[in-house]
């Protein structure tokens, strides 16, 4: 009699949960039907950021219960400062809006850096495409051969960013790298021609593009790869160092770890503040499902592009391990990006 009972209540407890799991399932399909979902993305149309965005906004709404349509909508201006102050204040939080932005925009944030009015913390993150760890590589005439060399011999960088500008000042001041930095070029493939002019010495591109543009060059050995920026080492070049491998104690080490959070953060979706809980969970879930879906996978495999994904709960636990740092460390991060805050 007591174990009918106990199957009983057992029966009842997952009556009422299928129930409630098919009036959430039906609460966010009558939110999202007939709605339309905009996907901000912090650049002009073209380069890495947009083709990521698009790539993602093709696929997702189908993922989404009540598929909406999305939409995509560039917002460039200022190192998507524009698009990350437009999500953080102005978007709506209701779960119709997402984005993309500069993966330095927490550090940017750090930084203090002019215009910047978001706590990236409070951003809800919804998953990451692919990390961005930069490799800084020279041509084979260069005198430096491996990063180390450039303790005691010069090597001219050209800079075609903010990002990797700030990299290279920061291994200039803490470990003392001979880096003389050329600024002006209005991309990587003008700071490539230059190298291969001799004009510079060197330059950084995103691993995921070096190892497809840069593959014949590596096969003929015109070119050393001197350093990874990311906190991880790529897989496939272990032999190469990070920046943080090259700190001389642990207070350097923290200050090269908080400049290689950007490659953490990479190419990845975000929601704004204050969305319910609940909208979270679905754009969470829906990220996760694109991510797996052969269509997208096809399309990814067309455009040759790179995934290395990471789910928005990790993502968001990741970003608020990187706020850990003392105050010791952000105060030096900013004396040695010139910052005035």
């Amino acid at each position: 009699m007591v174990a009918s009972k106990t199957i009983s209540a057992w029966i009842i407890c997952l009556a009422a949960f299928v129930v409630m799991t098919a009036q959430a399932s039906a609460g966010d399909d009558a939110f999202y039907k007939n709605k339309t979902v905009t996907f901000i993305v912090g650049s002009a149309a073209g380069g890495g950021y947009d083709t990521y965005s698009r790539l993602i906004a093709t696929h997702i709404g189908r993922h989404i219960p009540g598929n909406p349509s999305v939409v995509v909508q560039n917002m460039p201006g200022a190192g998507s400062i524009r698009a990350a102050n437009f999500l953080y204040y102005a978007a709506p939080k209701d779960g119709t809006a997402i984005g993309m932005v500069d993966q330095a925009t927490y550090l940017n944030e750090i930084l203090g850096v002019p215009g910047l009015k978001v706590h990236a913390l409070k951003f809800n993150w919804i998953g990451r495409i692919l990390d961005n760890s930069a490799v800084l590589f020279d041509s084979q005439k260069s005198p430096v051969k491996r990063v180390e060399d450039a303790m005691d011999k010069k090597l001219i960088v050209a800079t075609s960013g903010t990002a990797s500008q700030l990299n290279w000042t920061v291994l200039k001041s803490v470990i003392g790298l001979k880096f003389e930095l050329l600024t002006g070029y209005r991309g990587t493939n003008d700071a490539l021609l230059a190298m291969l002019r001799g004009e510079v010495d060197a330059l950084s591109m995103p691993w995921s593009i070096l190892k497809i543009q840069g593959a014949e060059m590596m096969a003929k050995k015109q070119i050393n790869l001197l350093l990874q920026t990311g906190a991880e080492k790529n897989a496939d070049i272990p032999q190469v160092p990070r920046m943080i491998d090259l700190a001389h104690n642990d207070e350097d080490r923290a200050l090269l770890a908080l400049f290689s959070t950007p490659s953490t953060i990479g190419r990845s979706v975000l929601a704004p503040p204050d969305v319910p809980p609940e909208r979270i969970k679905v754009l969470r879930q829906a990220f996760s499902e694109t991510i797996k879906d052969p269509k997208f996978l096809a399309d990814v495999k067309r455009a040759k592009l790179e995934l290395d994904p990471l789910s928005g709960e990790a993502l968001q636990s990741q970003i608020e391990s990187a706020a850990k740092f003392p105050p010791s460390v952000i105060d030096r991060a900013r004396k040695i990006a010139g910052s005035k805050n």
